[in-house]
């Protein structure tokens, strides 16, 4: 009798101790299961931060951006709170000043529990770090074409030529077919063509694999370049000339416009061979007939970036530098001339020019 009773408090001791465990292994309160902050750049306690740092705090899994702002990311000197924008892509939340920061100050960063993911679920806790500036301005980036830098001419549904021009470099048209490549008297071959005007191969979305997918790869690497050029952060000039840049001599740095901009007369570009430059323009630019670029000490043509919401225009007989970041279009006037790359998210349109890769 002892022996029996002694089996049937074990049988519900296991039974209590089963139970428990599965509440234990059901747990969703456990703090590693919900969404956290794993990284942030800069570092907690980092030191001699530099003064156009933009700050950004890596979740453990995706988030809802809806609850990534202003309202759940904040940075402070000291008890005032510092004015800038936050945006969210993939796991990783972006908090971008409206001016650099100042030289030697603290500066405290938090993510509340505001913050939640895809499923409503706050993170574990409120993040919080901090991080001391220097006293420098980091160098202005070049702007990264990927695949699309393979290309002297890249476009995404037309390229138009008024015979005769010159062109040194290949071409790429996606994803518009051949027929969409005008004025260039074709002749096909296996997964490309090529023409007595070309200086290179002209390449279309409906030519012989693998030329589909390598063109898929460069126009998504030239909107990702064009998305880049648009989003630096911090201009050094600032509606230089209202938009009337004529006469002028540009310097390295980071340009910027919220309207048009036009090159009534010669420009110079002057810096040295690893100098960048990156003219943000909201509206179109235009370059007048006859109107000269030109680089002097030693400044590239590969280290240019135009980046162009609206349409980019060169007059007759002009010549210009750079890499033309378009998402409108690109005209070249009557025997204009370029030494650059001319990528358009539209047509570019071709009347008897020089056109030479950099």
């Amino acid at each position: 009798m002892k022996f029996k009773n002694l089996l049937t408090t074990f049988a519900i001791a296991t039974v209590i101790f089963t139970v428990s465990c599965s509440k234990d292994d059901d747990n969703t309160n456990d703090d590693s299961l919900l969404p956290s902050v794993i990284s942030t750049n800069p570092a907690n306690n980092a030191t001699n931060v530099v003064l156009n740092k933009v700050i950004t705090a890596t979740f453990s899994e995706a988030m809802n951006p809806l609850t990534i702002s202003s309202l759940t990311f904040n940075i402070k000197d000291g008890v005032t709170a510092v004015e800038g924008t936050v945006s969210y892509s993939g796991v990783i939340a972006t908090f971008t000043p409206l001016v650099i920061w100042t030289e030697a100050t603290e500066y405290t960063a938090t993510i509340t529990t505001g913050a939640k993911n895809t499923d409503g679920i706050a993170v574990n806790s409120k993040k919080e770090w901090s991080f001391t500036t220097g006293t420098e301005t980091a160098s202005l980036e070049s702007v990264d074409l990927g695949t699309a830098g393979n290309y002297v001419i890249l476009a995404k549904t037309a390229i138009n030529n008024n015979p005769t021009s010159a062109i040194t470099g290949d071409l790429g048209l996606s994803p518009a077919a051949t027929s969409y490549i005008t004025g260039l008297d074709l002749v096909n071959a296996t997964g490309y063509a090529t023409s007595a005007q070309v200086t290179g191969h002209l390449f279309a979305a409906d030519m012989t694999t693998p030329t589909p997918t390598n063109l898929i790869t460069a126009v998504e690497n030239m909107i990702t370049a064009y998305n880049d050029a648009a989003s630096r952060p911090f201009p050094d000039f600032l509606e230089l000339g209202t938009g009337n840049i004529g006469g002028l001599t540009l310097t390295p740095g980071l340009y910027k416009w919220t309207n048009t901009v036009s090159i009534p007369s010669d420009i110079t570009i002057s810096g040295d061979e690893n100098d960048i430059w990156i003219f943000q323009i909201s509206g179109d630019l235009t370059i007048s007939t006859s109107v000269n670029v030109t680089l002097i000490g030693g400044a590239k043509a590969e280290n240019i970036f135009w980046q162009v919401a609206g349409e980019a225009t060169f007059g007759a007989t002009s010549h210009f530098e750079g890499i033309i970041l378009s998402m409108t279009g690109i005209t070249f006037q009557t025997g204009a001339s370029f030494n650059g790359r001319a990528l358009a998210q539209t047509a570019v349109i071709l009347d008897a020019n020089t056109i030479v890769e950099p």
